[in-house]
């Protein structure tokens, strides 16, 4: 099985409402996002040897850049703004939108606010 992975950054503000008086989450704060997609395939490469071309996976990149850098998460997604929707939002839309061999599947997305804390979305398996 082969792995690939790519870090995309970008920054933007939320708040997390429904936390207890004082929380610092609650109040309107802001991140140094780092998005992380890994890339799996089972066994086949293509040519000249990649599981895809890292250059595939620009449109992410555009999509973080046009969607979510410098705004607010709470404007811009349907769920509470946390690093766990996040991903699963991510996923999703790799999921849809990247141009994948049909060998190759999205494992998963990371999601990091901070350089030590992380939430990640993969899909259970069956």
């Amino acid at each position: 099985m082969y792995r690939i992975g790519k870090e995309f950054r970008f920054e933007a503000a939320h708040s997390l409402p429904g936390l207890p008086e004082g929380h610092k989450c609650g109040r309107q704060h802001g991140h140094s996002y780092t998005v992380e997609v890994t890339l799996v395939t089972a066994s086949e490469l293509a040519d000249p040897g990649f599981v895809v071309d890292f250059a595939g996976l620009a449109g992410l990149g555009a999509y973080l850049n046009e969607s979510f850098d410098h705004r607010d998460l709470n404007a811009v997604l349907d769920v509470p703004a946390t690093s766990e929707n996040l991903a699963r939002h991510l996923y999703c839309w790799c999921v849809e939108h990247l141009d994948l061999p049909a060998a190759v599947a999205v494992e998963r997305v990371r999601v990091s606010e901070t350089a030590s804390t992380f939430a990640e979305f993969a899909p259970a398996l069956s």
